[in-house]
């Protein structure tokens, strides 16, 4: 039967589905599971406003310094470096009133005073003229999963720790804190498909995001692993 030139209506054996102009009109079953799909695709795409964990940086002085094992050292020589500007340059451009001490400064005082880490960490916030030491215990760096170098999986982790010169007591670790990152999130990344290069310059970007997010408000995806 035909109720207009432009409108036809075809019967199959799970639903009616209306032409009109060419263009299908779904049933009312159909509408509903297209709906729900997007109403998932919207979902997982929000995002969500996190508040800062730490957010004892404001209106404070603030030293950055990144220590690691030999292996990471010899493994990723720019590693130390890169976490350290990275993540100094990231908390002065998003924490109110902070200032942040000079970089540069700060690597040439790990490598002009050797036992640095052995200091009490108030002897720490002395020697650099800081309110505040952000301590990061890189013990985990590496481009590949244990035992194969055929594909791609960085891991990042460390131990941040926040001195306070005039908190309770500036010897110890006024808050902690463990960051994870990793990059990139395919699967079975083959070795072919990407440079080392590349790899770890992605994963310094992702650990130094996590790591700095820590002190400062800021978006997120709602479902991160989506």
């Amino acid at each position: 039967m035909t109720l207009n030139p432009s409108i036809d209506i075809i019967r199959t054996s799970a639903a009616a589905v209306v032409l009109i102009g060419g263009i299908p009109l779904l049933s009312g079953c159909q509408i509903f599971g297209v709906a729900g799909v997007i109403g998932q695709n919207i979902e997982r795409e929000k995002k969500v406003e996190v508040l800062a964990e730490y957010d004892g940086l404001r209106e404070s002085t603030v030293a950055v310094l990144v220590d690691t094992d030999m292996m990471v050292m010899y493994e990723y020589p720019t590693a130390v470096a890169n976490i350290c500007v990275n993540l100094s340059r990231r908390l002065a451009q998003n924490v109110e009133g902070i200032g942040v001490l000079d970089p540069t400064y700060v690597l040439d005082w790990q490598y002009q005073t050797p036992g640095w880490q052995s200091l009490p960490y108030g002897d720490m916030c002395d020697e650099l003229g800081v309110d505040r030491v952000v301590w990061i215990d890189l013990f985990e760096f590496r481009l590949n999963p244990p035992g194969n170098r055929w594909q791609w999986d960085g891991a990042a982790s460390a131990n941040v720790g926040i001195v306070e010169i005039d908190g309770f007591d500036s010897d110890s670790f006024a808050e902690s804190y463990d960051v994870t990152a990793t990059f990139p999130n395919i699967p079975e990344l083959g070795r072919e498909s990407a440079t080392a290069s590349s790899i770890e310059t992605g994963l310094l970007a992702t650990f130094v995001q996590e790591a700095g997010w820590l002190f400062y408000d800021h978006i997120e995806d709602k479902y991160p692993d989506d």
